[in-house]
């Protein structure tokens, strides 16, 4: 039995079920009340699968890239699992959950783009050929016209994206159109993802582990701006 915890967004999630299998799913919307309210969310989410915390073999969770402090809520709870039950702890981009939320057919390839403020997008591609997951394109952070220009036409565009972004990504250098799909990466993903090959990863080292947040929180970034180099071992960018 696993449990799968999504807090990359504005929309914290909870799942339990076993890897390709939803048994319980529930949600609370603000990123604000993530830190109060996913032990609650955990709770509500084991009482309607019919389980105890105790049978739990695992834990996945969404890890970014996203909003700094939901990731960071998500990545203390999970520790703290882990840490407390013995559970193995296996992580999957957020950005990989949007895109098989979309529902793509098997050869089409899945441009996922969230909103990284600041005038960018964290954007990754994924397909999802039977029984696995291949990434094309791993979360990186982009000036929407750079995704334009250097990226292929995928066959869908999903996530959610400011006001009119949206055309702009849509306009491809092609003229040909992608599908659009809105949506966030959901808990339940994350078990769909955990069934295929190479959908999740297995954390040798939960205690130093850190979610991919993709940029630096503004501490952080005035301190580099401050500085002129990176914080030493700083967690906040993506390669």
């Amino acid at each position: 039995m696993w449990l799968a915890l999504e807090t990359s967004s504005d929309r914290a999630s909870v799942a339990v079920g076993h890897p390709g299998q939803v048994l319980s799913e529930v949600s609370l919307e603000g990123a604000r009340r993530h830190a109060g309210a996913l032990p609650r969310l955990i709770d509500e989410a084991l009482g309607q699968a019919g389980v105890e915390l105790s049978v739990l073999e695992a834990v996945v969770l969404g890890d970014g890239p996203g909003s700094f402090t939901g990731l960071r809520v998500g990545a203390a709870v999970a520790k703290a699992l882990v840490r407390s039950h013995g559970m193995s702890f296996h992580t999957t981009p957020a950005l990989a959950a949007i895109a098989w939320a979309a529902a793509p057919l098997p050869e089409e390839r899945v441009l996922a783009v969230v909103n990284a403020l600041r005038g960018e997008v964290y954007a990754a591609e994924y397909r999802f050929p039977e029984g696995r997951l291949e990434v094309l394109q791993e979360p990186t952070v982009w000036l929407p016209e750079r995704l334009l220009a250097d990226c292929p036409v995928p066959d869908v565009l999903c996530g959610i994206v400011p006001e009119g972004l949206a055309e702009r990504l849509a306009e491809w250098q092609s003229g040909r159109h992608p599908r659009t799909v809105r949506g966030v990466a959901t808990a339940g993903a994350l078990l769909a993802l955990a069934a295929r090959r190479d959908g999740v990863t297995m954390v040798a080292d939960p205690a130093g582990w850190e979610p991919r947040y993709g940029r630096p929180a503004e501490a952080q970034a005035k301190w580099e701006r401050d500085h002129g180099q990176k914080l030493p071992d700083s967690p906040g960018h993506l390669s």
